[in-house]
């Protein structure tokens, strides 16, 4: 099976991606700032910023941030969600040709699309737009398979109905992948824990914001809603799923 262009791949459900896609939690930053030195006087590049979620957690906190992001509807969203705050800005690039200046930013901030993106290239371009002695910081939302029944149920469904799952969720890098690809500039790694409290709307348009799960039209799309909806009311509490996740991060120097 051919696998979608990641530029493109999130265009048709941008909308469900805004509403439902966990943030990530402030701990992370604050372990940058404690471990690492960073302050909010840090200039940010988020690549592949998407609809803005990355960008907001360093916005929050004072960062000039600038928002590379190549899919134009996430781009916009990003925009319209964030736009008014005088430190954002989105850029129309890619991770591998972001457009910044050479040695602009001193901070590379990459949540969740470190797995599309060609790595090698990547690694070069970031080395450009950082200025010595700036950081790498790669995370994402790692969700737990099997710690419940819910989520235990939530993986079978998505191997089941996922148009292309199975081969997305191989592209995540393990921790030693991740120290392989900083080489000598690895400073460190850590995980926080993470949870989305979901009532059955939210946890339809979640995961509806997922790139492998069929759209309305798609031949699987209403068994898989069915039995999303069977997992929720066999598995709710007080109307309610947990949505939990260990946030990885790894951060280093290039």
């Amino acid at each position: 099976m051919s696998t979608p262009d990641p530029k493109t791949r999130f265009s048709d459900r941008v909308d469900d991606y805004v509403r439902y896609r966990p943030d990530y939690p402030t701990a992370l930053r604050e372990w940058l700032y404690s471990e690492y030195g960073v302050t909010p006087g840090w200039r940010v590049a988020d690549i592949g910023a998407g609809t803005g979620i990355s960008s907001k957690l360093f916005l929050e906190a004072g960062h000039e941030v600038a928002a590379i992001e190549p899919n134009e509807p996430m781009r916009t969203a990003a925009t319209a969600w964030l736009g008014a705050n005088p430190g954002f800005r989105a850029v129309a690039g890619t991770a591998e040709a972001t457009s910044l200046p050479d040695a602009s930013v001193d901070l590379v901030s990459v949540a969740q699309a470190f797995h599309w993106f060609d790595q090698d290239a990547a690694r070069r371009e970031w080395r450009r737009i950082l200025r010595p002695g700036g950081l790498a910081a790669v995370y994402w939302n790692s969700r737990r398979l099997t710690t419940t029944p819910f989520l235990k149920g939530y993986e079978a469904l998505l191997k089941r109905f996922g148009t292309d799952y199975t081969s997305v969720a191989e592209r995540y890098a393990g921790e030693s992948a991740m120290r392989a690809w900083y080489g000598g500039g690895f400073r460190g790694t850590t995980s926080f824990e993470h949870r989305q409290v979901l009532d059955f709307p939210a946890l339809r348009g979640r995961l509806l914001s997922s790139s492998y799960a069929p759209q309305p039209g798609h031949p699987n799309y209403e068994a898989m809603i069915a039995g999303l909806r069977e997992l929720f009311d066999a598995t709710a509490e007080h109307g309610r799923v947990n949505f939990d996740y260990d946030t990885r991060v790894y951060v280093g120097s290039l």
